[in-house]
């Protein structure tokens, strides 16, 4: 058995549970979960039917993307997972889909600004876009180890899709539930033409400051 089987079972019921869900379709996306005592990160495989996928399927990786276990090969996002996990000592899961309605504010370069306490609370400020970068290149990996030092938890990528980050797993699914709903009633909302309103600017820091604290601990379990 792997020293890194509960990771590995870890991304296939994610797989599973976003794929029924409707996150996930056929082959498009990836999953990945951190590693224990910063070895790496296992990740889906590249091309390869969700609905089929199998434990011994996922891949183990280097922060050098070097393989560590897997016969597959791995996503070809996996450059921009090991970004995010090198900016990001509390992202401990991350999930790229794309999903329809955040796909759809991917296209007409819309960032989501701060409409629900409980947005700001689990995914940041706001939803920031990442610039284009084309996929499973240096250039859209550089462009989002850019981005994703601000300690947000969810972010469209510019003609994609979305990527989000999470402390652990039902964490990250929960984030990912809760971006498309904010994803779609900020659509909704610009279809009536009407000002948009925002949380007050002293509440979202509020709510910010606890997800820090969040991020704090689940960064502090990276150390350990």
């Amino acid at each position: 058995m792997s020293k890194f089987q509960s990771q590995k079972e870890q991304i296939v019921t994610i797989c599973r549970m976003l794929l029924e869900r409707g996150y996930l379709k056929a082959t498009e996306g990836n999953i990945s979960c951190r590693l224990p005592g910063g070895a790496g990160f296992a990740i889906t495989p590249s091309n390869y039917d969700y609905a089929q996928m199998q434990v011994e399927d996922i891949c183990v990786l280097d922060f050098e993307m070097q393989p560590i276990e897997g016969e597959r090969k791995p996503s070809i996002e996996s450059g921009m997972h090991a970004a995010v996990y090198e900016q990001r000592p509390d992202a401990h899961i991350i999930i790229h889909t794309h999903q329809p309605y955040a796909s759809a504010l991917a296209i007409i370069d819309k960032p989501i600004p701060a409409l629900f306490d409980e947005q700001v609370r689990l995914l940041g400020r706001g939803v920031d876009i990442i610039p284009y970068g084309p996929s499973g290149t240096s250039m859209l990996a550089g462009n989002v180890r850019k981005k994703v030092g601000n300690g947000n938890n969810a972010y469209i990528l510019k003609n994609h899709g979305v990527l989000v980050l999470g402390g652990d797993a039902e964490r990250a699914i929960h984030n990912m539930a809760l971006l498309e709903k904010c994803a779609l009633t900020y659509l909704l909302a610009l279809l009536t033409e009407e000002k948009v309103s925002k949380v007050p600017v002293l509440v979202r820091e509020i709510a910010f400051s606890k997800l820090k604290k969040d991020e704090k601990k689940f960064a502090e379990l990276t150390e350990k």
